[in-house]
């Protein structure tokens, strides 16, 4: 019989020990090898072009450019490259937006040595991964069930301006960050403070602490 096609990944967090530990978890299989791996946005960007390449892990939390907007140009550039999205955040919380990015899958850091696996061998066949608990979102969002928070209506750049504000960057370091210009990170904190109906970036860390968005 022939054998079993060998799934080609890439991984791309900004922590080494955690690349390490993903590494050796996929090294225990047969049908999934390792490529290459990356530290930001721009070397997963670059790397997706990889020939063969099946599956691109990819953090959510990155120190260039968020895992969602990186997962948006890659998907945009690199169709057939099925990703996905690793985060430490609570799943209901990232894992739709992550999907609505183009993400054929989303697992939280902490399923990853019992999960990891078996979601990389899911999403290479073109299927998507999710957890029970994001199937739950979802299911909620197409019956109405629950009301959806205020976050959900935010573009992934006032998503992302919300949580950088919020891990206690200013805007200064946050234009620099993202390659944006002050006037337009202040452009968006405006229509987040808008949006939110909140007034200070206090409110703006109170509001991210509450609603679990970040660590």
């Amino acid at each position: 019989m022939p054998s079993t096609p060998t799934i080609k990944v890439i991984i791309a967090d900004d922590h080494a020990i955690l690349r390490e530990g993903l590494k050796q978890i996929l090294a225990e299989t047969e049908d999934i090898e390792v490529i290459a791996d990356a530290k930001n946005a721009a070397e997963a960007i670059k790397l997706a072009g990889t020939k063969g390449l099946d599956v691109l892990v990819l953090d959510i939390s990155l120190p260039d450019r968020s895992g969602i907007e990186a997962c948006n140009i890659i998907k945009k550039e690199r169709s057939r490259v099925s990703v996905l999205m690793l985060s430490m955040h609570r799943e209901d919380a990232y894992a739709i937006r992550a999907l609505r990015a183009g993400a054929s899958g989303y697992l939280s850091k902490q399923s990853a040595s019992d999960q990891l696996v078996t979601a990389i061998r899911t999403v290479a066949k073109g299927k998507k991964y999710i957890s029970e608990e994001v199937a739950l979102a979802l299911a909620d969002q197409v019956d109405g069930g629950l009301e959806k928070p205020i976050h959900d209506s935010l573009s992934n750049r006032e998503f992302q301006t919300l949580t950088m504000i919020a891990s206690g960057q200013s805007v200064g370091e946050i234009a620099d960050n993202l390659s944006l210009s002050v006037k337009t990170v202040s452009m968006y904190r405006a229509r987040l403070l808008e949006k939110l109906n909140l007034r200070h970036n206090s409110d703006l860390t109170h509001y991210a602490i509450k609603n679990n968005l970040i660590d």
